[in-house]
């Protein structure tokens, strides 16, 4: 069993930049590829990004791709997602995701979820 709590949400102006951090309990995380989802308001759950059980991997949406950075330290048990230039349609529950296969990282089949944090980006 893997338990995900997510942190560093709120409310940011647009063209600002927050770091989103998501804790892991579980003793083999490093044994888990871990992804970043989101939820707008009336709107389908939404991949963001994902990184590998060893970090050699990444995989961000075209959406994000240039804004958002997802890393992970196995030491720490927690994976990060970096935003930058976020604008008001990045408003959204994000989600923090593990999964216990090394591949399909792009898909929503993930094993474990978090409660999310929420982000607002005014402008």
């Amino acid at each position: 069993q893997v338990q995900l709590v997510e942190s560093g949400g709120g409310l940011v102006q647009a063209g600002g930049s927050l770091r989103l951090s998501c804790a892991a309990s579980a003793r083999t995380f490093s044994s888990y590829a871990m992804g970043w989802f989101r939820q707008a308001p009336g709107k389908e759950r939404e991949f963001v990004a994902a990184i590998s059980w060893g970090g050699n991997r990444i995989y961000h949406a075209d959406s994000v791709k240039g804004r958002f950075t997802i890393s992970r330290d196995n030491a720490k048990n927690t994976v990060y997602l970096q935003i930058n230039s976020l604008k008001p349609e990045d408003t959204a529950v994000y989600y923090c995701a593990a999964k216990g296969v090394d591949y399909g990282l792009t898909l929503g089949n993930y094993d474990y979820w978090g409660q999310g944090t929420q982000v607002t980006v005014s402008s």
